[in-house]
């Protein structure tokens, strides 16, 4: 597979760029697997982003209604329209989706959608946060990630690995691990294994809620991670400390609680705190 993958590049006069963060998968098995534990079905409008050489966007046409895919690298143009050709139902789009308007791509695909992707890791977490943040019609995504980062995104309160994008996401779905996926799976082989994180939104999941607020809280929770929130909030809102004790009871925390150790719910009732006690103006 790994050469067959090679020797399409080579006859296009194309190959493996670094700056882009291109490292190809190319096992059927695998792609198979990936697709199906993304729940894609015949009835499902897919975003992939990162087409590379066209071998997950092949398997998600066969699986999916339509597929859309976003890819930065023009000179695979020739690759994807060999490995693509017939594939009638797939749309390719050759921009940088990092320069998009999430309302322009989604008004381009028209309906609600998912996302399964094999992503650069240099853009996994921003580009995971602009969709959990500003989607209106995504209904899940399936992204191939750092295994580290899979961790971060699907950890629990008061672990290593939980932090404010666990946070983020938390506030529009829920993450799990579907597939863990080693480095010599890839070519080239990077350095680091991978692990596939699908995130299903929950419509409504915290209705009436201000996201922007608990944006800010969780901001204030994580900016300096071995204080205690206590001390976050006086430095963070310049506030006395008899003010940022009574934030914190009013939210029902403790007053030696870490940022870390706080729930997506808990950050919520102290986002209302703030609000309450030190954004009255």
């Amino acid at each position: 597979m790994e050469e067959n993958l090679k020797k399409l590049l080579f006859s296009h006069g194309t190959n493996f760029k670094k700056a882009f963060g291109q490292n190809f998968l190319s096992d059927e098995n695998l792609l198979n697997d990936i697709v199906n534990k993304a729940g894609i079905t015949t009835e499902d409008t897919v975003l992939e982003i990162g087409c590379g050489a066209g071998t997950l966007t092949k398997v998600l046409s066969e699986k999916a209604k339509r597929v859309f895919g976003y890819e930065i690298d023009k000179s695979l143009k020739p690759v994807l329209d060999y490995t693509l050709s017939g594939r009638d139902n797939v749309q390719i789009v050759f921009e940088d989706i990092m320069k998009q308007k999430i309302s322009d791509i989604e008004k381009k695909i028209g309906c609600e959608y998912k996302i399964v992707a094999n992503l650069p890791y240099y853009i996994t977490t921003p580009l995971v946060m602009e969709f959990i943040e500003n989607s209106e019609k995504l209904t899940s995504m399936s992204v191939m990630v750092q295994e580290e980062v899979a961790y971060r995104f699907a950890s629990k309160p008061n672990t290593a690995d939980y932090g404010a994008i666990t946070v983020g996401i938390n506030l529009r779905g829920n993450a799990t691990i579907i597939k863990k996926v080693g480095r010599e799976m890839f070519t080239p082989m990077p350095n680091v294994d991978s692990a596939v994180v699908r995130i299903d939104f929950v419509k409504d999941k915290f209705n009436g809620v201000d996201f922007k607020a608990v944006r800010e809280a969780v901001k204030i929770g994580f900016g300096a991670r071995r204080k205690m929130l206590c001390n976050n909030l006086i430095n963070s809102l310049k506030i006395e400390r008899s003010l940022a004790e009574t934030i914190l009871t009013d939210a029902d925390i403790s007053l030696t609680a870490r940022g870390e150790v706080l729930s997506v719910e808990e950050y919520i009732k102290l986002s209302e705190s703030i609000k309450k006690y030190a954004r009255k103006d």
